[in-house]
């Protein structure tokens, strides 16, 4: 019998995306489907959302959601089933769906993210009648306080819930005294509540009060409950470690298929590479680099930030362009690293390309054309660049932290030998081990280029679909709705 799934989310590829948890909201549907889970997603009523799906089907209203009035209304868009929360007073905003035009979190965050929640519990204590799921699934802080809602309300419907925590370092922190607004009891600010160093933590309350705990990498899983990786959450982490687990995340690879990718000039595959000096050729011309196809190009797709180890590029940049490397940067986030990284192109035409911003199909050709995808991050919950990296032969350089140590398998020496290795890996996340790590990558390209095709066909035959992940998925999903044993 078909489980029904409803999963809590705040954005959703393609129709608003802000980074991977909308890509794991948009693919995982899917993937589930075919282990016999339907999938209900509720998401914000954002403009681009509304407009997907038309006015859609009103199921629910509010006279007063945290503030305002508010409609939920069930719709289809982008292959997916929809419940959206139209409350104009919280989601009619353009842009990104957390930042304002001064680039600062909305002020009202904790409101629009509580009422996300507020309405997930609703469902899942049976407020639509004719739907009522048998799980439910909380993506990250913005979805945090479904559990804890049901916690505090009681109710005699309950089913499962399960929080996924993308990235720990997010963390929904609000002040206290908002807990009256949010509709919340003050027994609820206090240790064995939401409570996190004088303020109160929505994913704390995800965390404390979820049946399971899922994050998106083994690796990750096990670093959150250590005082280097926990974030302040670490001890609540690991008194919950027999309800959590790491879950690898996976791509769409019929979104990301290089056999049959309109965003690149030269289709390719694993048996057939001979496409590729083509788009390589493509990116160089896209980015300003010289055309050169023995020259050795790095790119780096995503946020420009700290945790994503762009710095470390940065450190990494002066000795590499000396060697004859050439890099191609696309991505925005951290206003002194964007500026950083066009002053590097501009000081060095010909060899250091940049892109401000994020394009979905020069990343296509990003991923298509260049020879190596660095991804220097400090910590990281699984990655999705480097699944992509793989994907399409572009042999991924990480450090050696959560999904990227799970997911890459290093050029060792015993590993060029055994014909199994499809990257680089690097640790600690430094200028200096990056540095190395890709004078390790650039002299086999330079040297061996057979060992490095061999790189590449191993990356293109890796399973990087979401078929595992479902299939974990749907394990645990009915593990939860299973009695336990005498």
């Amino acid at each position: 019998m078909p489980l029904e799934l409803l999963s809590v989310t705040s954005e959703v590829y393609p129709l608003v995306k802000t980074g991977g948890l909308a890509d794991v909201a948009g693919a995982l549907p899917a993937a589930l489907a075919r282990q016999d889970i339907i999938v209900t997603t509720l998401m914000p009523g954002y403009p681009a959302v509304l407009q997907a799906i038309g006015e859609g089907v009103p199921v629910r209203r509010y006279e007063n959601l945290m503030g305002g009035p508010g409609t939920l209304r069930r719709g289809r868009a982008a292959d997916l089933d929809l419940l959206v929360l139209d409350a104009p007073h919280l989601f009619a905003r353009d842009g990104n769906p957390y930042l304002g035009p001064d680039g600062r979190d909305w002020p009202d965050n904790a409101l629009r993210f509580a009422a996300l929640a507020r309405v997930a519990a609703d469902i899942a204590e049976g407020a639509l009648g004719s739907y009522a799921p048998d799980i439910v699934q909380a993506h990250d802080w913005q979805a945090g306080l479904t559990p804890a809602y049901l916690h505090y309300n009681r109710p005699t419907r309950r089913p499962p819930v399960l929080t996924t925590i993308h990235n720990l370092a997010f963390q929904g922190v609000f002040p206290a005294y908002l807990l009256g607004t949010l509709g919340l009891p003050a027994e609820a600010f206090a240790l064995d509540g939401l409570e996190y160093f004088g303020a109160i933590s929505f994913l704390k309350g995800g965390i404390l009060f979820a049946d399971h705990i899922t994050t998106v990498s083994p690796s990750y899983a096990r670093e959150i409950t250590t005082a280097q990786g926990g974030m302040g959450l670490e001890g609540l982490l690991a008194g919950r470690a027999r309800d959590l687990s790491g879950i690898l995340n996976g791509i769409d690879t019929s979104v990301w298929d290089p056999a049959n990718d309109p965003s690149i000039p030269a289709a390719f595959s694993a048996s057939d590479l001979t496409g590729r000096p083509k788009d390589k050729a493509a990116l160089q011309a896209e980015f300003g680099l010289d055309t050169a196809p023995d020259a050795f190009l790095v790119a780096s797709v995503g946020r420009l930030t700290e945790q994503k180890g762009l710095d470390l590029l940065l450190g990494a940049l002066p000795a590499l362009i000396e060697e004859g490397v050439q890099f191609a940067i696309l991505g925005s986030g951290d206003r002194t690293l964007e500026a950083a990284f066009l002053a590097a192109a501009s000081r060095h035409p010909g060899q250091v390309g940049c892109r401000i911003g994020y394009d979905e199909g020069l990343a296509h050709l990003v991923q298509a054309g260049a020879d190596a995808l660095v991804v220097p991050s400090r910590f990281e919950p699984c990655g999705l660049t480097q699944l992509c990296a793989l994907r399409y032969g572009s042999v991924p350089v990480v450090s050696q932290v959560g999904g990227l140590a799970d997911t890459v398998i290093d050029a060792s020496p015993v590993a060029l030998r055994q014909g199994v290795a499809t990257g680089f890996q690097f640790t600690p996340p430094s200028a200096r081990m990056l540095t190395d790590a890709l004078r390790r990558a650039a002299k086999l390209f330079r040297e061996d280029r057979t060992a490095w095709q061999r790189l590449q066909q191993n990356g293109l035959a890796t399973d990087v679909s979401w078929d595992s992940a479902a299939r974990e998925y749907a394990a645990l999903f009915r593990k939860l709705l299973s009695p336990p044993s005498a």
